[in-house]
């Protein structure tokens, strides 16, 4: 869902086959590569090359459609499920390695929000952490739900689908509704 989402920024821009690629690669990668950096653990796409030939993959898919049939929401919907798939992942992850439960929790929230930010940066978009509406939060529901039920005894798949399914519900609302956290006011 990532990958799709940097090849649709890719695809706003009128830009290349190869900064599809680009764009769907580090889009796809980037979170749970600052994870795996930071909890030591080999960096997944390293490891095992299928991560990254589904993310080309997708580059390439988005790139023989037409623009048409893309909704122009279509990037904010296809980076909600992967911000939520991808924050339980992390935490799992995480945890599975050793982490403690809080740094777990991060680190999904880690996995689920850096291959967004580095495609809007690499887009030249504001990112979306510097706007007040919910991103950030979901993902921290997503994998704060997961680490929770799981040291609650959750068997593992039950605790992965209610968090993802929470985040996303989340981020949904925020999508569809405008909702936002309020901001700062001195």
């Amino acid at each position: 869902m990532f990958a799709a989402s940097g090849a649709l920024a890719a695809a706003r821009r009128r830009q290349t086959l190869v900064t599809f690629a680009f764009f769907a690669a580090v889009t796809g990668t980037g979170g749970g590569t600052v994870r795996d950096l930071l909890i030591g653990a080999p960096v997944f796409w390293m490891v095992d090359s299928r991560a990254i030939a589904v993310c080309l993959a997708m580059a390439l898919a988005v790139w023989m459609t037409p623009v048409r049939i893309w909704s122009p929401r279509a990037l904010d919907w296809f980076d909600a499920v992967g911000l939520a798939a991808y924050a339980v992942y992390g935490a799992a992850k995480a945890l599975a390695f050793g982490v403690p439960p809080l740094p777990a929790a991060v680190m999904g929230v880690v996995t689920g929000c850096v291959g967004g930010i580095i495609r809007d940066v690499l887009a030249g978009e504001p990112s979306i952490l510097m706007r007040p509406e919910i991103y950030v939060t979901a993902a921290a529901l997503a994998a704060g739900l997961f680490v929770g039920l799981s040291l609650i005894g959750v068997a593992g798949p039950v605790a992965a689908g209610v968090g993802a399914v929470a985040g996303f519900a989340l981020r949904a609302a925020a999508i569809s509704r405008g909702l936002a956290l309020p901001a700062y006011r001195r």
